[in-house]
């Protein structure tokens, strides 16, 4: 936090107020700190644990309605019905979707799934752009892990012909490299006398 305040006043010379912002309920010293102690320094900052936040100012601003669905309550599945109610009253269709969908995604932290989409009424998510966006990025994640899980068995099963059985802390060493790396793998292989070039190709290119 001291590092971004000394960026942000090298940078404009204005007024900075920092804000830390937690979602998820947590027993983490991190979130109950509010300053940066060292020698001759003292940084101050303030910090929300959204969990002990009356939801009452959250539900009656649109903007905030997200995050009431994981403020203070001692009923939570009701404090999720309120939220989805002042969303469903919002006039404009694009507005609501994306606050459903928004509200949905916090949601995630504190619900389970059918409940969300009982309250929030996924038809109604899926208008988003926002929505969308998160199930394109979710769409490519599943097509690279799909490449990479081809990748790595093909890889396996030609070391495996090549030098016999490949140990399980090769293959787990295997199984983190990239697709770039196990590209760079298939063809450096194919030059490799035996299992120690394996070994040594892996110590300098994995992570």
């Amino acid at each position: 936090m001291l590092d971004y305040w000394m960026r942000l006043h090298r940078q404009y010379g204005c007024h900075i107020e920092q804000v830390v912002l937690f979602l998820k309920r947590t027993t983490s010293e991190v979130a109950f700190t509010e300053q940066f102690e060292a020698v001759n320094t003292r940084h101050r900052y303030r910090v929300i644990r959204l969990w002990e936040q009356d939801p009452a100012p959250l539900l009656a601003n649109p903007a905030l309605l997200p995050f009431a669905t994981l403020a203070q309550s001692d009923s939570p599945n009701t404090l999720l019905e309120q939220v989805a109610a002042q969303v469903a009253r919002i006039e404009s269709r694009e507005e609501r979707a994306n606050l459903s969908a928004c509200a949905g995604v916090l949601a995630g932290l504190r619900f389970n799934d059918n409940l969300i989409r009982q309250l929030l009424r996924e038809d109604i998510m899926r208008e988003s752009k926002f929505y969308q966006y998160i199930r394109q990025e979710g769409r490519q994640e599943g097509r690279q892990e799909g490449i990479q899980e081809g990748e790595v068995a093909l890889l396996l099963r030609q070391l495996t012909r090549r030098f016999g059985t490949i140990t399980p802390q090769l293959q787990e060493q295997i199984r983190t490299l990239s697709i770039s790396q196990l590209e760079d793998l298939a063809e450096a292989f194919l030059e490799f006398s035996n299992v120690t070039d394996l070994i040594n190709w892996l110590e300098v290119h994995s992570s």
